[in-house]
């Protein structure tokens, strides 16, 4: 279901909020709080009614649905003062007022043939060895801004278990697909092919970090281990060792303490440094324009309180590449010059981090061009880490670029194995179509391309995809429609200025943008 209100639509099965073709960051109890009040438009909801349905009755103060009321109008450029959509009735509630259109999900003609849509994937099947996915904590905190803090220390735990080789980890990026919900974890299990799931909370105040968490088996519903652990803040990355111990006790108890201090990555020495680290993650893993250049800004606050913090320097390289290669570079030249200098400054303080390290190779492979360094680059960080998403995606990218399109899907295919509801999905999908287009076999890539729109329909290097890919079949009308759309979403698009941005183009791919159409 999908209700469309001014210039805002919003998706309550994907859980995402958009404006136009932007995408509006909402935090999940924001987000529920907006849908109960869309759902309810007929009547006004009291403050009791709000606690029941997004706090399930908990005790919250009057500050905390303060904040969560001033989040939703923020998100939906409202204001207390306009009350666009959602309006306060002093003394009896609140009501969403604005005009609601509901849409059933249609997919887009030339996205999918005769209407017909993916079929639900079957239960993934457990792996031959044990496997987990840690689900987003829950923040106890009053300040939603400390939304991040949680994510992050959720990422740290993640990170530190999947340096264990005989560990299965699912990616955070499919284990925060849950975030917010009240979820089954068999269902979770399930869906994500793992016999283990970690949840639990963070409360971070007056300079001390809490987390409570538990371990469950997704198969039996057994509680296997439960604990709190409460720590000063200056002691953050012992805590986060000190929750993973646990966990990885309670499920191969023969493992000890000091793998984790050897497969634990170099740490910033400030802390205040990790917290704007953490905030760039935070706003990276958006992927707006608005977003990367908060990352960015973020990333290099980090480096300047810490100039030895190589995840920070490779971050930032990323957020300047991405730029690059999403079209949302005002300066190419510039932001390709920031990703290469960054990335060597982060392979200069930390050559052995498998995250930077696979960073590094992508931004190093799409600029550089040395194509034997950066997959020797990329194969030591699957070897360093070969449960990261990150690692296995970049890979693909990193092959792709090197002209070894096979090689590349393998290690595409492996990601969505390692997060198989990620919801960046749309672009390892999108890597394979690349990688298909660049083997001739068109109708496989057309199918990719597909799926990675049903993913995100406003993601528009999918439509270049189809349009090439649509044109060297001769599928002629296909191929001006979705040219249609590239121009539809990026009026000044023209060949000449793409190849500039993405100078490690395929010869294939642009032979079909100019049979498609395209503006050279």
């Amino acid at each position: 279901m999908r209700y469309l209100f001014g210039e805002y639509s919003f998706d309550v099965d994907r859980r995402e909020v958009h404006r136009g073709v932007d995408v509006v960051s909402v935090a999940p109890q924001v987000f529920d709080l907006i849908d109960y009040l869309i759902r309810n438009r007929d009547r006004v909801v009291s403050k009791d009614d709000l606690i029941r349905a997004i706090w399930n009755g908990r005790i919250v103060s009057d500050a905390a649905l303060t904040t969560r009321l001033n989040a939703a109008r923020i998100a939906l450029g409202d204001s207390g003062e306009e009350q666009r959509f959602i309006k306060t009735l002093p003394r009896k509630g609140f009501r969403f007022v604005g005009a609601v259109r509901e849409e059933l999900e249609q997919v887009d003609a030339a996205v999918t043939d005769h209407q017909q849509v993916e079929l639900q994937q079957p239960d993934l099947a457990l792996p031959d060895r044990p496997s987990i996915a840690v689900l987003q904590f829950e923040n106890m905190s009053v300040d939603p801004e400390q939304e991040f803090f949680a994510e992050g220390m959720v990422e740290e735990i993640i990170t530190a278990l999947s340096r264990f080789r005989s560990l299965f980890v699912i990616s955070r990026n499919s284990s925060f697909t849950f975030k917010g919900r009240a979820v089954d974890i068999k269902e979770v299990g399930r869906r994500l092919g793992v016999r283990y799931v970690l949840g639990g909370a963070v409360r971070k105040a007056s300079g001390k970090v809490r987390i409570t968490g538990q371990l469950i088996d997704a198969v039996t519903g057994a509680h296997l281990w439960a604990d709190r652990f409460e720590r000063d803040l200056t002691d953050v990355f012992s805590l986060q060792d000190e929750v993973t111990l646990a966990v990885v006790s309670a499920i191969q108890p023969k493992m000890l303490q000091t793998e984790i201090a050897m497969a634990t990555r170099r740490r910033p020495e400030n802390l205040t440094a990790y917290d704007f680290f953490l905030r760039a993650i935070h706003q990276y893993h958006l992927t707006t324009r608005e977003s990367l250049a908060e990352a960015i800004k973020l990333a290099h606050r980090a480096l300047e309180l810490d100039p030895g913090f190589g995840s920070a320097a490779a971050l930032a390289g990323d957020c300047h590449a991405s730029n690059v290669a999403l079209g949302y570079a005002n300066d190419p030249q510039f932001d390709c010059k920031e990703a290469v200098r960054l990335a060597r400054l982060a392979l200069s303080i930390d050559d052995g981090d498998p995250d930077t390290l696979s960073r590094i190779a992508v931004i190093l492979a799409g600029i550089v061009g040395d194509s034997e360094a950066e997959i020797e680059m990329a194969d030591r960080a699957v070897a360093l880490n070969p449960n990261s998403w990150r690692t296995w995606n970049n890979r693909g990218w990193v092959y792709i670029l090197a002209g070894l399109p096979e090689e590349a899907i393998r290690s595409f295919e492996r990601a969505v194995r390692m997060s198989p509801v990620d919801p960046l999905l749309h672009m390892t999908f999108f890597g394979i179509g690349n990688a298909l287009l660049r083997l001739s076999r068109f109708d496989e890539a057309i199918v990719l391309f597909k799926k990675a729109l049903r993913h995100n329909p406003s993601f528009t290097p999918a439509y270049r995809g189809l349009a090439s890919a649509f044109a060297h079949l001769g599928r002629d009308a296909e191929a001006h429609e979705a040219a249609g759309r590239v121009l539809e979403v990026d009026p000044a698009f023209t060949i000449s200025a793409w190849i500039a941005q993405v100078p490690k183009h395929s010869t294939l791919f642009v032979e079909g943008l100019r049979k498609a159409g395209l503006p050279e």
